[in-house]
Order: C-alpha cells, then sequence, then structure tokens
C-alpha cells in the first residue's frame, strides 16, 4: 500500500493576528501551548498520513527548529521555502514531485480542527471528481468564502464574504481539500497562483466535477484575535478534541513538569499550566486559562479567562482579565491588562500600569 501523503500550508503572513504574530508565523502560535500546526500534524498521523511537506516563507527557521525532520511527532517532515509567495496552489505545485502518482491532501497549517480526514478521502473516492473540499457550516457566511453544490454536493459555484442576507450558503470553504494528480495540470508553475481565486473558477467555466464535503466535526480558521482566544477555550472544554500536553491533576486542570505551585494558590478549571512554572502565594487562576511554559505568576496576581505565551512574568496583585499576552512579556507589580486587551511579545508594561479594554500593543514595547 503507498503511502499517504500530505501538505501542511504553512508560508502566509498571520497578519490578522498582530501583534502575536510580529516575531513568529502564525502556524507556531500556540494552541493550549502547542502550535496551532502541532495540532494539525498530530492529526494527519491521527489518519495514517507518514510523509508531510511544509511550505514555509514567514520566520521559517522557527518551524522547521520546533518540528525538525517529525521524527519526535512519528512522522516524516520534508520542507518547501519560498524566497517569493507562491499561492496556495502555487506553493502545492512547487512540490508536485514530492506526491508522485498518489492523492493529495492539503490542510493550513493555522487553523485549529478535528475533521474526520478519513471519513472525508472516503467521500473522495466514492465521488470520482478530481478534487474534494471540506466544508463547514457557519453561523456567520459574511465572515468566508462560501461554497454553493448541488443536491450531488458538485460544486456549482461560490460567493466570497456575502453580506448578511445575501449568502447562498453557509458553507465555509475549510481549507482543506483533496485532489487526484490530474489537478496539476490546472496550475502553472512557478508563478502565484490561487486555490479560491484561481484554481477553482477554472474548474468551473471548464465543467470538471469536483466536489464538497460537509463534515460534522470543529473547525475554526483562527482568522482573528477573537477566534484565536475562542480556539484555546474550546480545546481546553473538549468542544475539539486535541491532545493537550501536561498532566491532568483533577477534572480540566493540566500542568506541565517542574511546576511549583504554593499555598494558597486558587485554581478554577479550566486551566492549562506549561512546563516550568511558578505560581505564588495566594494567585488566583480562574479558567479558562492557558499559562505557558517559563512563566511566573507572582504573590495575589488574578487572572480570568486569559491567555499568556511562555516566558515572561506576571507581578504581584497584577490582574490580567480576558486578555492575550505574548512570549517573554512582563507585567509588572499592580499593573492591569483588561478584556480583550493584546500585547505581543518581549514588552514591558510598568508597574501600576493600566491597560484597557482592546488596546493592542506590539512586541519589543515597554509601557510605564
Amino acid at each position: 500500500m503507498s503511502k499517504k501523503k500530505a501538505m501542511v500550508l504553512a508560508a502566509g503572513l498571520g497578519t490578522r493576528l498582530r501583534p502575536l504574530t510580529d516575531l513568529i508565523s502564525k502556524p507556531m502560535a500556540p494552541i493550549v501551548n502547542k502550535p496551532v500546526m502541532e495540532h494539525i500534524i498530530e492529526l494527519l498521523k491521527k489518519h495514517g498520513y507518514s510523509d508531510i511537506v511544509c511550505n514555509l516563507h514567514y520566520y521559517p527557521e522557527a518551524i522547521k527548529n520546533h518540528f525538525s525532520d517529525g521524527q519526535k511527532l512519528g512522522i516524516n517532515i520534508i520542507y518547501s521555502f519560498e524566497e517569493v509567495l507562491l499561492g496556495t496552489a502555487g506553493g502545492v505545485k512547487n512540490v508536485e514531485g514530492f506526491f508522485e502518482d498518489s492523492t493529495l491532501l492539503i490542510i493550513s497549517g493555522d487553523a485549529l480542527t478535528d475533521i474526520d480526514l478519513s471519513e472525508t478521502l472516503d467521500f473522495h473516492k466514492n465521488k470520482k471528481g478530481i478534487a474534494t473540499l471540506a466544508l463547514t457550516e457557519v453561523e456567520q457566511p459574511s465572515q468566508f468564502g462560501v461554497v454553493l453544490i448541488d443536491k450531488d454536493h458538485r460544486i456549482t459555484g461560490f460567493q466570497e464574504k456575502p453580506l448578511p442576507g445575501e449568502e447562498k450558503s453557509n458553507l465555509a470553504n475549510s481549507g482543506i481539500y483533496i485532489f487526484e494528480q490530474d489537478i496539476f495540470n490546472y496550475i502553472p508553475a512557478k508563478k502565484f497562483y490561487d486555490f479560491g481565486k484561481n484554481v477553482f473558477p477554472d474548474l468551473l467555466e471548464k465543467q470538471v466535477p469536483y466536489y464538497g464535503f460537509i463534515h460534522k466535526q470543529y473547525w475554526n480558521d483562527v482568522g482573528s484575535l477573537e477566534e484565536y482566544q475562542r480556539g484555546n477555550f474550546d480545546a481546553l472544554e473538549g468542544k475539539v478534541k486535541v491532545n493537550i500536553p501536561g498532566k491532568q491533576i483533577r477534572e480540566g486542570v493540566w500542568v506541565g513538569k517542574s511546576c511549583r505551585i504554593q499555598e494558597e494558590v486558587v485554581i478554577i478549571p479550566p486551566v492549562c499550566i506549561g512546563n516550568n512554572c511558578t505560581i505564588k502565594k495566594g494567585a488566583k487562576l480562574f479558567g479558562p486559562i492557558i499559562l505557558g511554559s517559563n512563566t511566573i505568576v507572582d504573590e495575589r496576581a488574578v487572572l480570568y479567562r486569559g491567555i499568556k505565551w511562555g516566558s515572561g512574568y506576571i507581578g504581584k496583585d497584577a490582574s490580567l482579565i480576558g486578555a492575550i499576552i505574548g512570549y517573554n512579556t512582563r507585567i509588572k507589580d499592580k499593573a492591569s491588562v483588561l478584556e480583550k486587551a493584546v500585547i505581543g511579545s518581549k514588552s514591558i508594561i510598568g508597574d501600576g500600569i493600566i491597560i484597557h479594554p482592546s488596546v493592542k500593543i506590539m512586541s519589543n514595547e515597554i509601557i510605564k
């Protein structure tokens, strides 16, 4: 039996997640303390995909350093670096040789999903089309490119972010595709080319049959700061099936290795704490909370519905309420970071400073 091969698209810039993606690429943004792309690779492995190619462009070394050749995850990973972005389809064409004669699975490295890839492949094989797009039913079609299908699930058209009330479908394109080798005939080499803008309309025009598979599992494109927060909390609350790192010490509480939790600390689940964290006397963590590895939470600090990436510090009597904080950022004593505020990595918020709701602070800033 031939190996199942997949491509993970990881070359995007992640501009809508800034300031979190100032210093990292979007696939490396952590969901419950693990890069979102790692959850995708674990999903691929679960469904028997042993060989993966990954295209890179923005902060490529961080991805390569984290995943290396894939051996620690039990799979084989190779990389395709794009000096100039080639688009979703152009990036796939660029690695045509990797797939040899096999059916291709293409999946975004920056979405959070537990879609049944085996069921999707079975649907594709039964339909015998050139392509299958995994489709997600969404409540707000105006936020997405939606797909129109007929009663046989054959794709008949698209609407890009239709105005409320004008949508002809509530089926979003999930960015998960299965293709036969013939797809390469529709993608020119060495130029920017996109599935949504170029390939799929071209197939429609040429009346080449391809299909949409409506899955019933979880999918989140992590396309905004709100969706990023929701994805983390959904993972913590079990709404999407992912492997949460750490040891579950009680219902809804995961703690990593070598953590020190002092007396009088209050932890209300769900809470995920990374490795080598110190939580000092009297601190309060009201879930959902995600605390990255190597973080110090000082005495009497209060954390509520927040995400703190790894390293850095939350000071004495400081509060983090509904906010997201990047890597290696220090929130000093009695400072407050309030609802929907986002602070990039390697920043410092000085003693007693209040960061008001929805304020965004870039990476490498000092606020005092």
